[in-house]
C-alpha cells in the first residue's frame, strides 16, 4: 500500500482485481460516502448499532474530519456530528486522531476494511462507532475505480493519453483497443452472471435495467429503488414512480441533467416499459425469434478486426433488428442512445449467458454506441479510427475507454 503521511486523503490501496491490480484512493471512498453509494438498510456498526445515514454531511477537503455536520440515526436516535473515513480501520490511530481535539465531534468512523483489534477513541476518551463499508458497497471496488477514472478523464484534457496511442502503428493501435474491448465485454457478462446467481434472473435484469437508466451519476439511487421495489411492484397499477422518486430526495444528481435524462422521466419510461411488456426479462433469450441471423447464435470465435462495422451492420441488418427490439422487447418505451445502451449492457450480455453464444459479443462490438461522452467520440476521430467503412461503433469506444482507465491507473501508481 502506498501512503502519504502529509496528506492522508491521498492514500492509496492496491487491490487485486479481475484484470490485474488497480489503485483505490481514499478520496474515492470519500466520494462514495458523499453519494451514499452503499446499502444502509442492513448496516450495523462493529459494536452492533443499527445505522441509517440521513445526510452524509459537508465534504471537508481541508484539515480535520472528512465530513462535517452529518446526520444519522443510531439505533433510531438522531445524532449530528462529524464523520471520518479511512481505507483501514487502524488508520484512525495511525493518523493520530485519537489525540487530536479536532476529531472530538466525530460520531462515526467509517472504514473500507476492518483491522483486528482496532479501536476508535476520541481524545476525550469516548468510543466512536466503527462502520465497515466493504460489505455494504453497491458495486465492486474495481467498478468504483473504473468510474472514478472516467470522471477524471471527463474533467481534464486527455491529450497525453491520446498521443501515446497515436504513436503506435494503426495495426497495433487497433490491436490494443480490441483487446481492451474484449476485456470490457467479459466484465459485463461476468457481472450479470454474478448478479443472476445472487438475485435470480428476473431481479438481476430488473436491477440492471434501472441502474442503466440512471446513467452515470444516478446509478446508485436507481439501484436502491430497484432493490426496494422489485419488478412485481412495477407490474402492478399504479406503478411506484412518484413514491420511488421521492424516496431518493436529496440523493439525485440533477445539475446539468437534460430533461430527457431526468430521473423522474426515466422512472416513468421504465414504468411504461414494464406495463407494456410485463415479462420483458423472459424475452432476453428469445432474440432468435426477432432476428434469425445465424451470426447472432454462432459459437465460433471470431476476429473483430477482420470486418468493418458498416459491412457487418448491413449483413446483420442491425437497423431492422434494433427497431424490432425497441418494439417487442421494451414496447417502444425507449429509443435512441438509451435503447442502444440497454441493448449493449443488458440484452446482449444476457443473450450470451442464456444462449451460450459468441455471436452476441460480435453484435456488441459492431453495435451503435449509445450514451457516449463527447470526449470519446472526439478522441476516436483524433486517432484516425473512424471512416466511411468504419463508423463509430460500441466496441471501439469501449476499447478506448478501457485503455484510458488502464492509463489512469498506471499514472496513479507513479
Amino acid at each position: 500500500m502506498e501512503t502519504s503521511a502529509a496528506h492522508p486523503s491521498l492514500e492509496l490501496a492496491e487491490v487485486q482485481g479481475l484484470y490485474g491490480p488497480f489503485c483505490f484512493p481514499e478520496r474515492l471512498l470519500q466520494r462514495i460516502w458523499m453519494r451514499r453509494e452503499f446499502v444502509t438498510a442492513p448496516a450495523r456498526t462493529e459494536c452492533g448499532l443499527h445505522i441509517q445515514v440521513l445526510h452524509p454531511g459537508r465534504w471537508n477537503q481541508l484539515g480535520g474530519p472528512d465530513f462535517k455536520n452529518a446526520r444519522m440515526l443510531l439505533n433510531g436516535i438522531e445524532v449530528t456530528g462529524d464523520v471520518e473515513l479511512h481505507l483501514h480501520a487502524a488508520d484512525w490511530k495511525r493518523h493520530g486522531h485519537h489525540r487530536d481535539h479536532a476529531y472530538d465531534q466525530v460520531i462515526l468512523h467509517a472504514a473500507l476494511w476492518s483491522t483486528p483489534a482496532a479501536k476508535t477513541k476520541r481524545s476525550d476518551g469516548r468510543a466512536v462507532p466503527l462502520l465497515i463499508l466493504l460489505p455494504l458497497l453497491l458495486y465492486s471496488l474495481e467498478d468504483y475505480a473504473a468510474d472514478a477514472a472516467v470522471e477524471t478523464l471527463a474533467n481534464r484534457a486527455v491529450t497525453r493519453a491520446t498521443e501515446e496511442l497515436l504513436s503506435l502503428p494503426m495495426t497495433k493501435r487497433l490491436e490494443v483497443l480490441h483487446r481492451h474491448a474484449t476485456a470490457r465485454w467479459d466484465q459485463k457478462v461476468r457481472f450479470l452472471r454474478v448478479r443472476t446467481e445472487r438475485l435470480g434472473w428476473t431481479e438481476a435484469c430488473h436491477q440492471t435495467a434501472l441502474e442503466i437508466l440512471g446513467y452515470r451519476f444516478n446509478r446508485a439511487p436507481m439501484l436502491r429503488i430497484a432493490q426496494r421495489w422489485p419488478l412485481e411492484a412495477w407490474q402492478r397499477e399504479p406503478s411506484p414512480v412518484d413514491e420511488a422518486f421521492i424516496s431518493e430526495t436529496g440523493r439525485w444528481s440533477l445539475q446539468g441533467v437534460r430533461p430527457a435524462n431526468h430521473p423522474r422521466t426515466r422512472l416513468r419510461q421504465y414504468a411504461q416499459w414494464v406495463q407494456t411488456v410485463p415479462a420483458w426479462p423472459d424475452l432476453c433469450g428469445s432474440a432468435r425469434d426477432l432476428h434469425p441471423c445465424p451470426l447472432l447464435f454462432s459459437s465460433d470465435p471470431y476476429d473483430v478486426s477482420a470486418e468493418a462495422s458498416r459491412e457487418f451492420r448491413s449483413i446483420a441488418d442491425l437497423v431492422d433488428f434494433r427497431a424490432r427490439l425497441g418494439d417487442a422487447w421494451c414496447g417502444r418505451a425507449l429509443a435512441g442512445p438509451r435503447l442502444d445502451t440497454l441493448i449493449c449492457n443488458l440484452l446482449l450480455p444476457a443473450l450470451s449467458i442464456l444462449a451460450n453464444t459468441q455471436g452476441a459479443s460480435r453484435f456488441w462490438h459492431h453495435w451503435y454506441t449509445g450514451d457516449l461522452p463527447p470526449i470519446l467520440r472526439q478522441s476516436l476521430r483524433d486517432l484516425d479510427l473512424l471512416s466511411h467503412a468504419q463508423p463509430l461503433c460500441h466496441g471501439l469506444a469501449q476499447g478506448l475507454l478501457g485503455w484510458w482507465i488502464e492509463h489512469e491507473r498506471s499514472l496513479m501508481k507513479r
